[in-house]
């Protein structure tokens, strides 16, 4: 098993290195860089996609009038251009950016970011509560519910309580999580019917001076409706896939043996068919955790006033600040790599027979 890990561990590297040379070669074709950017807001022309809209063909051509080639850079100066490019790394050769960054990174040196001037570290710090109590809340509440309910829908498969909850199931799959939103807020918090639910923030203005209690509580309130909202799509798919799983291991030969034998329902189900059936469950886990936690919540901090990593990573993505987007692409990416290997040792908790190590 530690061979195991051992490589896994080793695979890490060119994965991450590979992750970080597409997306570093695709930004090289993106319009609309940082320069650009300073040059748009400085012409008063908006923002950059207004500029190059505005300009046509001919905003990325160099003329004399024009010589640095930048979109909305007419009335400035060479020696302004020439100066933004050396501040922000522009003067060198794209391969030796790339590998400048990967090796500040590989020290986890994240830099600071080209337009908030604060570390890429700190940003990071700042926003990661919103995505912690989006991520956690959302795939703990969604394993709690949905594998006791996958497992009764199994036992009683064809019964009229697996017909109703599968048809409440389909509905909740149906439903984007952002139109669930919308409907949450229209419903709870104040927007058209009752005002129960704040609708901003993880806490009220009045936090510090609450009893450890209130802090509890008001944290609570502020968090039930996006954790809802991020719970619905993620609770539906989970809750199909804990039922299929245990479907399929009760129909087995072992399962049928173990009822001969005299041995309890309860004592099959979850002294057997469980142990098996919840291995495909806790395959899902780190594509669940993770989706939730760094890329579903978006929309979700969005309507609900959150400023989280959501909001933060698509503000650099539109902003082009490239120290944000690939500091937090590479840290993101390496702990999904890591949790992946997590999961690996998860099955060989829930089931000793599973040995990776002599794989291959």
């Amino acid at each position: 098993m530690g061979a195991y890990i051992l490589r896994r561990l080793l695979l890490v590297i060119p994965t991450l290195f590979g992750i970080m040379v597409v997306n570093f070669t695709l930004t090289q074709f993106v319009p609309g860089g940082p320069i650009e950017q300073i040059i748009a807001q400085i012409e008063g022309r908006g923002d950059v996609f207004q500029t190059i809209a505005g300009g046509g063909g001919e905003a990325q051509v160099a003329t004399e009038a024009n010589p640095t080639g930048y979109a909305g850079a007419r009335g400035l100066p060479p020696e302004f251009i020439r100066q933004l490019e050396i501040q922000f790394g522009f003067d060198k050769p794209p391969l030796e950016r790339f590998l400048e960054m990967m090796w500040n990174y590989v020290r986890f040196d994240f830099g600071e970011s080209w337009f908030r001037s604060r570390s890429v570290v700190d940003l990071v710090i700042e926003k990661m509560p919103v995505s912690i109590t989006l991520g956690l809340w959302s795939t703990l509440i969604a394993y709690l519910v949905s594998i006791p309910l996958g497992i009764r829908k199994a036992v009683r498969d064809g019964t009229p309580f697996d017909t109703w909850t599968s048809g409440a199931i389909i509905i909740g799959y149906a439903i984007p999580g952002f139109l669930f939103a919308i409907l949450l807020i229209v419903l709870f918090a104040g927007g058209s019917y009752w005002r129960i639910f704040p609708l901003r923030g993880l806490t009220s203005e009045n936090w510090e001076d609450l009893t450890l209690i209130g802090k509890v509580l008001d944290y609570l309130w502020h968090i039930t409706l996006p954790v809802l909202a991020s719970t619905i799509s993620a609770f539906a798919t989970l809750t199909l896939l804990t039922k299929n799983s245990f479907l399929d291991e009760i129909k087995k030969q072992y399962v049928m043996t173990a009822r001969a034998k005299g041995l309890s329902e309860r004592r099959v189900l979850y002294g057997h068919v469980f142990r098996n059936a919840m291995l495909i469950v806790i395959a899902g886990f780190p594509g669940l955790f993770i989706g939730v936690f760094f890329g579903g919540s978006l929309i979700i901090e969005t309507l609900f006033s959150l400023d989280g990593l959501g909001r933060l990573g698509f503000e650099a993505a539109v902003a082009r600040d490239y120290p944000v987007v690939f500091g937090t692409l590479f840290a993101f990416s390496l702990m999904g790599l890591i949790v992946g290997i997590l999961s690996d040792l998860t099955y060989v908790l829930v089931d000793p027979r599973i040995d990776f190590a002599s794989r291959g």
